[in-house]
């Protein structure tokens, strides 16, 4: 939850009927937000650093945001951290604890923060027309920043060069920084060492791979335990593209593989050979998320006990500065916690959403109702909660199983998630939504393929206000839409049709 949901009007403008700001999900106070940076958890404290520009609503002045949380839930937005200048817009990167203080900014007891961002060169700066990776240090827990006066600390001359993701890895030729940053019009991955953050070697170069119908951004490369396993290890890189993604326009892919301080090797089960034509089904590739609102997303560095914790931009650049919300536009995604796990032979990412493990009272539940041709109401949404719904579903001899969500009370539009028992997919349509007319590439309708267990679905819906994020198979497969319901749309209703279904488990709660 935000605490900046509710503001007076201001900044560019005034805040849209209805007001449809989310309850769960960060948004800046009155201006727009784009891709997060420098995800850290330092002292007890979760640091989203985000684009901003702190001038308007639509994307310019590239400079970082910042807000904090302890539970990545509730958010303290804070001033600007890294600003735009004469010289420079600040575009995305990553911070690290420099713990052993390689970089000299700080001390052993008090080691500096380091932000790695890629500066994007203004017309009449000595590098004009290239993007390059510089440093910024803060030495008061992240709360005021300086940037290096030497930067740039690593150019390629290239007007593309950027997005780095910075980590610590332990290999047997020792300790070093290892940076993943993208040539986003190679469609490349690559990688750097360095021993004090300032001075970069060339590693290697991964890509391109799978989907590559755009630009890669915002890359990240991780180790995660398989089933829980630690002594069985694998690599995530991820890689974001835009346009080029399954659902349209902006999306995040991944890969599994190994890393061995050089070179990271995607394992052949995650690389899909191109068609003869040179073409790749993207059917094949493998999604962080389903749905067409979930890009640019990275992981927290130095997370507690090991977590891997990521968040996304909630938006799609199709659209992206024409959403129909005023002072504020965009928002973030629900932090999500990711594991690896076998899933029918293969290894491959779960995604959950970092809920509390209490999430409080429902206001209904269901156990073993049986369901034949017949719609189901369910609690309407409350207004300034978001709406959590867990679903264990047989479908049974149904032909479909479907959530109308943020209906209206004519029931003439709703957002519909539907699982088609004859193709096992699961579908968010959002095209009969409510307000989607602000653009030609906004109504639509996703899909993804749903494996049951056991006969079973199993759903956790998050509704907020104007998204709706499902984490279908406890977070094998996930879809991110933001919808924009009719005023007083807060219907909500399960209908089975073709047959009979079994509700085994249902709740409904209102988060607020």
């Amino acid at each position: 939850m935000t605490e900046t949901t509710t503001h007076p009007a201001g900044g560019p403008g005034e805040e849209t009927a209805p007001n449809v700001r989310p309850i769960l999900h960060y948004t800046a106070k009155n201006t727009w937000l784009n891709d997060p940076n420098g995800l850290v958890w330092h002292q007890g404290v979760y640091h989203l650093f985000y684009q901003n520009n702190p001038f308007d609503n639509v994307w310019g002045n590239m400079s970082w945001g910042h807000a904090t949380s302890t539970d990545l839930l509730h958010w303290t937005e804070h001033p600007v951290a890294i600003a735009c200048d004469e010289e420079e817009d600040v575009f995305s990167g990553s911070i690290v604890v420099d713990d052993g203080n390689t970089s000299g900014f700080g001390t052993v007891e008090n080691p500096a923060l380091v932000a790695l961002y890629t500066s994007a060169f203004k017309e009449g700066s000595a590098h004009q027309g290239t993007q390059a990776q510089s440093l910024a240090f803060s030495t008061d827990a992240g709360m005021t920043w300086s940037k290096y006066a030497g930067n740039p600390v690593l150019g390629r001359g290239s007007a593309h060069f950027r997005d780095p993701k910075v980590f610590r890895h332990e290999g047997p030729a020792g300790s070093c920084w290892v940076m993943v940053a993208v040539e986003a019009q190679s469609q490349q991955v690559v990688l750097y060492r360095s021993a004090n953050l300032k001075d970069w070697e060339y590693l290697s170069t991964f890509g391109p791979a799978n989907a590559t119908g755009g630009e890669w951004e915002c890359p990240d490369l991780f180790p995660l335990p398989v089933d829980g396993d630690p002594d069985n290890v694998k690599w995530v890189m991820v890689v974001n593209i835009n346009p080029g993604a399954l659902a349209g326009g902006s999306g995040g892919q991944y890969f599994v593989g190994d890393f061995d301080g050089v070179q990271f090797t995607a394992d052949f089960d995650s690389l899909v050979p191109a068609d003869a034509d040179g073409t790749t089904d993207l059917r094949n590739c493998l999604w962080l998320d389903w749905g067409r609102d979930y890009y640019a997303a990275v992981s927290f560095s130095n997370a507690p006990e090991n977590r891997r914790i990521m968040i996304g931009w909630m938006n799609n650049w199709d659209y992206a500065n024409s959403l129909p919300t005023s002072p504020w536009r965009s928002a973030m995604s629900l932090a999500r916690e990711v594991e690896l796990a076998t899933v029918e032979g293969l290894v491959r990412l779960i995604q959950r959403p970092a809920l509390p493990l209490d999430c409080g009272e429902p206001t209904r539940t269901i156990k073993n109702m049986e369901v034949h041709n017949s719609l189901v109401r369910l609690p309407d949404a409350v207004p300034g909660s978001a709406q959590l719904i867990d679903a264990e579903i047989l479908p049974g001899t149904a032909r479909t199983v479907a959530f109308r969500l943020l209906g209206a009370s004519s029931g003439s539009a709703a957002t519909v998630l539907s699982f088609d028992a004859i193709t096992s997919r699961l579908t968010l349509d959002r095209r009969n939504s409510g307000n989607t007319a602000f653009h030609d590439k906004f109504p639509s309708a996703e899909s993804a393929p749903v494996e049951l267990d056991d006969g079973v679905l199993r759903l956790r819906v998050i509704v907020d206000q104007c998204s709706v994020e499902v984490f279908a198979q406890d977070g094998r497969v996930v879809l991110s839409d933001l919808v924009f319901p009719l005023s007083g749309s807060l219907g909500t209703d399960v209908c089975v049709e073709g047959g009979t279904a079994i509700v085994r488990k249902l709740a409904v709660t209102a988060l607020s």
